[in-house]
């Protein structure tokens, strides 16, 4: 009995011919950048797994249709993906928490985000439901020397710092972590 489980790059071309984005092999092989004899080789595995069904539009033309098996799988696994990253973010905001409550053990009331992200509104929400409010939040575009009177908390890259500014890494921080880094 053949495995009937897709692998990666299965999945990625029956996401390709589900949404219509390959009009033929050519086409499908460009949007996954493989070559033709792959492209062949997974589209006749997905059709015997009974993923994809070939209907022969004139004597040169072809056409990639779903069946009912392929949608559902990629249903499936669109939906494993979402509840994957949800349960990623609400880890990602545990740590925010662990994070914010170490800074306010150490006396910190003030903070300015730094940028505007996902990662910003996360920090936002976990100082909301630690803190309420005991806590000021400031979001900020630019970090000044004025912002010495708090913790800046820095959500992007190539951030450089005034003398005398507090500032946590947030990024730095998230990736520190052995259970976040090891669950991607």
């Amino acid at each position: 009995m053949p495995n009937t489980l897709l692998n990666e790059r299965e999945f990625e071309l029956v996401n390709i011919v589900g949404a219509r984005l390959g009009a033929n092999q050519r086409d499908l092989s460009r949007h996954m950048n493989l070559s033709l004899g792959m492209t062949n080789m997974l589209l006749r595995r997905l059709v015997t797994k009974g993923y994809i069904r070939i209907k022969q539009l004139d004597r040169r033309k072809v056409e990639y249709i779903l069946t009912p098996k392929g949608f559902s799988e990629k249903m499936r696994k669109s939906v494993n993906y979402t509840l994957k990253t949800i349960s990623s973010i609400g880890l990602i905001k545990k740590n925010l928490s662990g994070i914010l409550k170490d800074l306010y053990a150490k006396g910190a009331r003030k903070f300015y985000i730094l940028g505007s992200s996902d990662l910003g509104g996360l920090i936002e929400m976990a100082l909301g439901e630690n803190f309420k409010q005991d806590c000021s939040l400031v979001q900020v575009q630019e970090i000044s020397s004025g912002m010495a009177d708090g913790v800046v908390l820095i959500c992007r890259e190539d951030v450089r710092l005034p003398v005398g500014v507090k500032a946590v890494n947030m990024i730095e921080e998230l990736a520190r972590d052995e259970a976040l880094v090891g669950s991607r």
